[in-house]
């Protein structure tokens, strides 16, 4: 029998022997079936046969829709619509509505205040974005608006651009939203939704942390009565307080510190008691009311006011300033990336609570829908609440149709109340901000990170710090580039694991986690945990080497004080690329050189057809392509056992080197005696007997 047909020796045929292990078992090998072989993959062909590339599968999913569920896809609001249960659904979606709504009246009026825009723009933003997003937003539950981390954003870029009490200002405010909303359509269409897992959720953690911080202090000043720079960043901000304390003013900041004091307060108790909860909801309410009342009654002159605030609805206008266009693009960049963060993960979270799917790219979809028409009336750019989308949830929420109740108290509010609104004190709006982004202030995430993940606390840190130093841009860029860092090294240097078979099984597993698990001289199992490419395969391969070089402790099987085999478990290895192939061809090479045989154990069907393909089955030989490493392992350890039997030991100080002498090649070459004995050199005796022992 000749090496080419040795080398081409069937799983089946190996299947087919049984023969006696070192332990004085019969093991029967289990025939690894080609891929490429459809006879013997029976049902499975049918799964195969589907179409893998996601266009295919996109085409066959739409040739499989009905009308309703093209209606459906198109306009996500019908699929609550048709199955809406009047009765038990519309009392809880009009509380919900009518609760969120009032809270969202000062809320919206005190995040344009923060974007430096007139509160009247918040209320705008809180109108057509609400009622397009609950037509064209696939959750149920959550409260689209003006939130206080985007409208930080717009005041950061727009104040380097333009003076805030300039037109030019505003109109850059509303194309954001335009921009916004075309990036947020593309994303869903184009399906990038995925492109934001790569944030990791401590990079988020810290970029909010410290954004908390730098709101909290931009609204100060109207506490203290005087003005302050206006900075994401932490030092210009607190130099600037620092500079100004000789302005400060006693009856904002008693004013403003109770308020704050009511808002916390009342939050507190809605959290805490279920019966109290209409406190969440109604406290920014309450401060509202209770400060424009003051300023009526004693007109105190040291307290700003809102002052006149136009009535009426939006107009419909067409964004304008679209010159500015590039230098707006890495805002809107960041903007997006907020609102999948905030918003698809709340609608996610919200979904799994209330029994129902959501898929991502359509979130992505509708809120940039939300966007674009809100921009043509006036709006900027509005994304998805976390404390108003849990109050939604709270208060019962069952369908889209809350938050077109939320947009009709907004465009009540527009048409008949905002003259009340003009003697509202503006740290009462700033008492609002505060108590809002308190929530998001998360000490507690970096106290939990140190205690379980150096290096997500590293993340957290480096992410908190940046942003409050340097700015948001460059803290969400620092945090974004550490996550990538961490996943390229990750990426790059896969986890290796030396396997040992535990006592009384055939199952493997890794000998630092099981110390009790043993294994054989001789032979090296490794599992390779990830895909292997062009990035980690230098790595494996310098690992592969080491534990040829730093032969692990060994308890079983005859002394041979060398590896004569390396057995590479494949099963968690989903993809391989060619730069891998090539390497592996090396290694091959590299290995048979030494008198070592690379056996494979379990690789999946993509990854054992592409191996085929390019001619590693061939090279190892397909006799040494196993379904399990047990197989894999009792083969190789007939020979080792039958090479031991008639061999010298060979001493560790010369296991370094396998091919210095020729004596040390007659001692140790038994790989080397099989493959003659396959050419014919040797004597067919020993070839059968060999044969037979592969046949284990």
């Amino acid at each position: 029998m000749d090496r080419s047909s040795f080398a081409s020796a069937s799983s089946g045929e190996l299947a087919a022997a049984a023969a006696v292990s070192g332990l004085g078992r019969p093991v029967r090998v289990i025939p690894l079936r080609h891929p490429t072989d459809t006879a013997a993959r029976g049902p499975a062909s049918s799964s195969a046969a589907a179409p893998s590339s996601l266009l295919s599968a996109a085409m066959e999913r739409a040739r499989g829709m009905g009308p309703w569920e093209w209606a459906e896809a198109a306009l996500p609001c019908l699929a609550w619509m048709r199955r809406y249960r009047w009765k038990d659904d519309l009392q809880a979606d009009l509380t919900a509505g009518i609760t969120v709504g009032v809270m969202l009246v000062p809320q919206a009026m005190s995040y344009a205040k923060l974007a430096g825009l007139h509160p009247i723009y918040g209320l705008y933003t809180g109108f057509v974005p609400l009622i397009v997003y609950a037509i064209f937003g696939s959750s149920r539950q959550l409260a689209v608006g003006p939130v206080a981390l985007v409208s930080l954003l717009v005041s950061n870029v727009l104040g380097g651009i333009v003076n805030s009490s300039s037109d030019l200002y505003t109109e850059l405010a509303i194309l954001l939203a335009f921009m916004v909303g075309i990036l947020e359509c593309l994303m869903g269409l184009l399906r990038l939704g995925w492109l934001i897992r790569f944030i990791s959720h401590s990079v988020i953690s810290g970029f909010t942390t410290a954004s908390a911080i730098v709101i909290g202090l931009s609204q100060i000043k109207y506490f203290l009565g005087y003005s302050v720079t206006r900075s994401s960043k932490i030092i210009p901000l607190i130099e600037s307080i620092i500079a100004g304390i000789d302005q400060f003013s006693w009856p904002p900041f008693l004013m403003g510190s109770v308020f704050l004091a009511i808002l916390l307060i009342m939050k507190k108790l809605g959290k805490t008691n279920k019966k109290l909860r209409f406190l969440r909801a109604s406290g920014p309410l309450t401060a509202v009311v209770l400060g424009t009342l003051f300023v009526k009654v004693f007109r105190p002159s040291a307290i700003s006011v809102v002052g006149e605030i136009p009535q009426g609805l939006p107009k419909f206008s067409i964004p304008r300033g679209f010159e500015h266009l590039m230098s707006l693009m890495p805002t809107a960049v960041l903007i997006t990336g907020v609102a999948i963060l905030e918003s698809v993960g709340i609608a996610k979270a919200l979904a799994a609570k209330n029994g129902y799917e959501l898929d991502s790219n359509k979130e992505l979809f509708g809120l940039g829908i939300a966007n674009i028409c809100g921009s043509f009336f006036s709006s900027y750019p509005a994304t998805g609440s976390f404390s108003r989308s849990a109050v939604n949830h709270e208060s019962g929420a069952k369908t889209g149709l809350s938050g077109i109740i939320m947009g009709i108290i907004i465009c009540g509010a527009l048409l008949f109340m905002t003259p009340l609104f003009t003697d509202i004190p503006q740290c009462a709006l700033a008492a609002i901000v505060i108590s809002a982004v308190t929530g998001l202030v998360d000490y507690d995430e970096a106290i939990f990170l140190w205690g379980i993940d150096k290096k997500d606390f590293f993340l957290w840190a480096m992410t908190f710090i940046t942003t409050l130093v340097f700015g948001i841009e460059i803290g969400v860029l620092v945090g974004v580039g550490f996550s990538l860092a961490f996943v390229i090294h990750e990426s790059a240097n896969p986890h290796i694991a030396v396997l040992g078979r535990l006592p009384g099984t055939t199952v493997y597993r890794n000998t630092l986690q099981y110390p009790e698990a043993y294994t054989y001289n001789g032979i090296v199992v490794v599992r390779i945990d990830s895909p292997i490419y062009f990035a980690n395969i230098s790595y494996i391969k310098d690992r592969l080497r080491e534990y040829e070089l730093k032969l692990p402790v060994s308890n079983r099987g005859p002394d041979v004080g060398r590896v004569y085999f390396v057995i590479l478990e494949m099963s968690p290895v989903t993809y391989i690329d060619s730069s891998a192939v090539q390497a592996l061809k090396d290694l091959n090479q590299e290995y048979k050189a030494r008198d070592i045989q690379i056996a494979i154990a379990n690789p999946n069907r993509q990854v054992h057809l592409l191996l085929s393909t390019a001619g590693i089955i061939d090279m190892i030989g397909a006799g040494w392509c196993f379904v399990r490493v047990h197989d894999a392992v009792q083969v190789c350890l007939q020979h080792v056992q039958s090479s031991s039997s008639n061999s010298i030991k060979l001493s560790p100080q010369a296991s370094g080197n396998l091919t210095d002498s020729p004596k040390a090649q007659q001692r140790h070459g038994f790989l080397k005696n099989l493959w003659k004995a396959q050419d014919g050199n040797g004597s067919t005796d020993e070839a059968q007997s060999l044969l037979r022992q592969n046949l284990v």
